[in-house]
């Protein structure tokens, strides 16, 4: 299938995806944020249709609006500290309005639906320096927030006492978030995008052992969910967004299962 260049675009993208993806999840998944990825991966429906409105790149568009909706999330925390559920509501009915009102008004200048589901044939080379660009640059400010990042994963308030400028870290990483979900939305889709976010690092869990091997894992799990599910959409002629989700939830079971079996070994071997 390689010997196509729409199929060797999607793979590079997916690449992408699959770096990408896990090291913002696996904040997330820590913090216990996993919906505010889901809830911002549906509103990077209503920045698709602004891009699409305007004649510009869905991806920018996705971005921006993304990462706006994300500093609204954390603006809102401030008046809703116990209440992040209704923040979430709040921006979800605020996205969701503004791209019903954009795609169903007929000017757009595409077809939104294929975002809806992911598709390969929508990775064009211009997708693939923005998806090259933005990976680098999140997966660089990942870098240099690591252990900044990590301790507000743990505990926000600790980080505050000790000094670390936890607001600002917050709006930054809400960008991150939003730039893993403008990556994304070409291959896997608006629908099951936060299954790339959570489910890897679901799986990478079950290997109980410390944050560095639980982000490589996540990254190694998001690998083969992401490629496997290409391989398989193609072959199956079925779109990738959803058939990755079913790879990603088959991995994350069959992880238990061996998890689980394993250790059921080990309590025979000792007795």
């Amino acid at each position: 299938m390689l010997q196509y260049a729409f199929m060797r675009d999607a793979l590079f993208v997916s690449v992408c995806i699959a770096i990408l993806c896990p090291c913002i999840g696996v904040f997330l998944v820590l913090r216990r944020y996993s919906m505010i990825g889901d809830t911002l991966s549906h509103a990077s429906l209503a920045g698709i249709a602004i891009g699409l409105a305007c004649g510009g790149s869905p991806v920018i568009g996705a971005f921006l609006f993304t990462s706006a909706c994300g500093a609204l999330i954390e603006f809102l925390r401030t008046y809703f500290k116990k209440y992040t559920d209704l923040i979430l509501s709040i921006v979800l009915s605020l996205s969701v309005g503004v791209a019903i009102t954009i795609i169903s008004s007929g000017n757009l200048h595409a077809n939104a639906d294929s975002f809806l589901f992911g598709s390969i044939l929508t990775v064009g080379r211009a997708d693939m320096i923005t998806v090259l660009v933005l990976t680098a640059l999140s997966v660089l400010t990942v870098i240099c927030l690591y252990h900044q990042m990590l301790y507000i994963a743990y505990d926000e308030e600790a980080a505050q006492v000790a000094g670390v400028r936890v607001k600002v870290i917050n709006y930054v990483f809400s960008i991150l978030v939003a730039s893993a979900i403008s990556v994304s939305i070409r291959i896997v889709g608006v629908l099951v995008l936060s299954s790339m976010i959570a489910l890897p690092v679901a799986a990478a869990l079950q290997m109980k052992k410390g944050f560095r091997a639980t982000l490589l894992f996540s990254v190694l799990f998001s690998m083969i969910d992401i490629l496997l599910g290409l391989f398989f959409s193609y072959q199956l002629n079925v779109a990738p967004g959803g058939f990755t989700a079913l790879v990603s939830v088959a991995v994350l079971v069959a992880v238990i299962l061996l998890r689980s079996a394993a250790s059921r070994l080990r309590l025979k071997k000792a007795a």
